[in-house]
């Protein structure tokens, strides 16, 4: 069948970028500046202060809404502020619900930063597409899913979450961190909005922190431009381009996650001192078939649940080429320990709920040699 347009590595190496105009540089350079220059009193020559634009920064929006199938990108500081850049499109009174297993920073900002505005929040349990229905109130703005989610691997059906959306009209924001664009490209399937940290994956080299926004809606796009020129959340323009640098090789880099990241989870499926392990690629995952139906791969993010504490924390720090750290998706394999590190600011109650035990590490499968992964894991899980 005829391909409509460039693929995914044409999109991810060329996308946005063209050779620089004065010397013909192949690569897009750093525009680091904070101001541009006018010839005369309001003629301006296209940009005129670097937090409204920078030739960088489009660089990188217009790449990354390629990938994602979109026609307008937004890149902000941080994942983080992305998400909140989204959620001020909202007023005092406002309603909107979210999946109760995002990452624990989304959920900190919601109920102790944002609540504080009058903005009201339900978690819910996406899996279950009645639990999305049955939140719905009249003043819903915003559903707000993750999928796969954070720790748990939990798998939203975005088609079926975005009919119920937009039956209400509401808009669908969804956070593909976890899967990326090459694994899963929710505007496709029926999301309005399209959020990343780009720390993560897009990145994929940890040395930098960033987010993104991408959608298809012009009205959402105006505002969120107007909203970031007004808040400043921008990323700087060496951030920029090292995010611009890491989305050449993201199908690289994918393909090896994807793969390695299977062959660890059945690994430690097996393994006589792990009691469950949690990944959408295994055909013990609960949710596969529907992982098998919105996604092409399924990454190399897992989650192990160890029994115990003293046994997750012996395991955390037995590994060797996993690094015991903070973050995911960059080209190093990295554990940690949920409860203490990415989740501890939502309430033990809550955490132990959704799954979240204190006997839970999550790993961030690298593109290290996949057997030397292995037998890390293998000597670490024989000395807990």
């Amino acid at each position: 069948m005829k391909q409509d347009g460039p693929r995914f590595g044409t999109l991810a190496v060329h996308a946005g970028q063209e050779p620089d105009p004065l010397a013909g540089a192949v690569m897009v350079p750093i525009y680091q500046t904070s101001t541009y220059v006018q010839p005369a009193l309001g003629q301006p020559q296209g940009y005129e202060y670097a937090r409204l634009q920078n030739p960088t920064r489009e660089a990188l929006e217009e790449n990354i809404a390629a990938l994602e199938g979109g026609r307008f990108g937004l890149a902000f500081s941080s994942g983080l502020a992305a998400i909140e850049a989204v959620i001020k499109r909202l007023s005092t009174g406002d309603h909107l619900i979210c999946e109760e297993n995002v990452y624990g920073g989304t959920q900190r900002m919601l109920n102790h930063v944002l609540a504080r505005w009058g903005l009201q929040s339900s978690f819910v349990d996406s899996r279950d597409l009645d639990r999305l229905r049955d939140a719905l109130r009249p003043n819903t703005r915003l559903m707000l899913l993750e999928t796969p989610t954070n720790p748990m691997m939990r798998i939203c059906d975005i088609e079926g979450a975005a009919q119920i959306a937009h039956d209400a009209g509401v808009i669908l924001i969804v956070d593909n961190t976890f899967a990326t664009p090459y694994n899963q490209r929710p505007l496709e399937l029926g999301a309005d909005v399209v959020v990343h940290s780009t720390t993560k994956y897009l990145n994929g080299h940890s040395d930098i922190i960033g987010g993104m926004v991408v959608t298809n809606d012009q009205r959402v796009f105006d505002d969120l431009s107007f909203i970031r020129k007004s808040t400043g959340a921008v990323p700087g323009p060496m951030d920029c381009w090292l995010c611009l640098r890491g989305t050449k090789t993201l199908h690289l880099r994918m393909r090896q996650h994807n793969e390695s990241g299977l062959k660890v989870a059945r690994f430690l499926e097996q393994h006589p001192n792990v009691e469950r392990v949690y990944y959408p690629g295994l055909a013990s995952h609960p949710q596969h078939e529907l992982a098998c139906h919105q996604m092409r791969g399924f990454t190399g993010m897992i989650s192990v649940d160890t029994g115990s504490f003293e046994r997750a924390r012996a395991l955390a720090e037995a590994t060797q080429v996993f690094a015991l750290a903070e973050s995911l998706g960059g080209v190093e394999s990295l554990i940690s320990h949920p409860a203490m590190m990415t989740h501890a600011s939502v309430p033990a109650e809550r955490r132990l709920a959704m799954g979240i035990t204190d006997g839970l590490v999550r790993l961030s499968v690298g593109v290290e040699d996949v057997e030397d992964l292995i037998e890390d894991l293998d000597q670490a899980l024989r000395s807990v």
